[in-house]
């Protein structure tokens, strides 16, 4: 997916140079400075944000907003009809958004559901951060999950040392807050998440043969959750 979003900067870059060599050539006279040019600043990022994560939903949000500012300088669209509707149709793209987001029959999902179904989410531990930091540590203990959220807050739990001997579940929230998930070595991790202005990082990679799982579900607004 990186290589995607670099082709697409590449591939931008090129076009530039050769407008520029055209015009100081003198075979054309293009002005790459046109009204309203500075919204591609907005437009482009989001372009290969989407190319990079097609299920982010802030990089469809912010394309909305900077062609619906291109749109208006350029006199295309009046002001008064840009403020009437960019607030419906970001409501519009995250609906979207979380419903076909949930569709999606993926392993992780079912088997998330599966691990929410056996559990229910009264049987796990909640943990709370708002307005304030909590730190978390099972060192020693048997881990069998736990609901984090963090709002206006900060939550970092370690794993590091915590007994787990089956697949596990942590729901993890994070409302213009942070949560950082610690994990053992020996333990492969499986995430499914819904970001709004917010994001999920799964900084472990490698497959562990014949070792449990952690299943995140993360849902972010404004907020971050990082599993390293």
């Amino acid at each position: 997916m990186r290589n995607k979003e670099n082709i697409v900067w590449g591939i931008l870059l090129v076009v530039l140079g050769v407008i520029f060599g055209l015009n100081a050539m003198g075979v054309t006279h293009i002005n790459i400075f046109f009204r309203g040019w500075w919204t591609l600043f907005i437009i482009l990022p989001s372009i290969t944000g989407i190319i990079k994560n097609p299920r982010k939903i802030g990089s469809y949000i912010w394309l909305v907003i900077g062609v619906a500012i291109l749109l208006n300088i350029r006199g295309l669209i009046q002001l008064n009809h840009i403020s009437k509707l960019i607030f419906p149709a970001i409501l519009v793209l995250i609906g979207l958004g979380i419903i076909f987001k949930e569709q999606v029959g993926t392993k992780v999902n079912e088997k998330i559901k599966e691990l929410n179904s056996k559990t229910g989410k009264e049987g796990l531990e909640e943990y709370y951060a708002t307005f304030s930091g909590q730190e978390l540590s099972f060192k020693g203990e048997e881990f069998k999950g736990a609901n984090l959220n963090a709002i206006f807050g900060g939550i970092e739990i370690t794993l590091k040392e915590a007994e787990i001997t089956q697949d596990t579940l942590i729901n993890a929230n994070s409302v213009f807050g942070g949560i950082d998930i610690i994990v053992p070595e020996k333990i492969n991790v499986k995430v499914k998440s819904t970001s709004i202005f917010g994001g999920t990082t799964n900084k472990v990679k490698d497959e562990k043969e014949n070792a449990p799982t952690i299943y995140i579900k993360s849902f972010c607004l404004f907020g971050g959750v990082e599993i390293k």
